[in-house]
């Protein structure tokens, strides 16, 4: 049995490379898109009884103090315009990244 030690480096390269863009720019989508005033609060789903879930009172709490920091920005309009098409040009290039993820392992044998 002969390892193709250069072949495995290259996908431990890709495979890390590509974790990396994929986490780093999720945060930074996710950071831009709070800091635009548009932070995402989850409703509440009905699971198992091994998971606790968020009340409807707590989630109400969530939106109300995400809506209480949005008016407390100090991002003027054009400010959080920006950052909201910061955060969708982040969660771009993550989508960019799986897809060409897929179409490597799909194109590439």
């Amino acid at each position: 049995m002969i390892i193709n030690w250069t072949a495995f480096l290259e996908v431990f390269l890709a495979a890390l490379i590509g974790s990396i863009t994929i986490v780093t720019f999720y945060a930074l989508g996710l950071r831009l898109l709070v800091r635009s005033g548009r932070a995402p609060v989850v409703a509440p789903a009905e699971f198992t009884d091994a998971i606790t879930v968020i009340s409807e009172k707590e989630a109400r709490r969530a939106e109300k103090a995400a809506a209480k920091a949005a008016k407390r920005s100090p991002l003027t309009d054009g400010q959080k315009s920006v950052a909201l098409v910061g955060a969708y040009a982040s969660f771009t290039v993550c989508a960019a990244a799986v897809l060409g993820g897929i179409l490597l392992i799909l194109f590439n044998h």
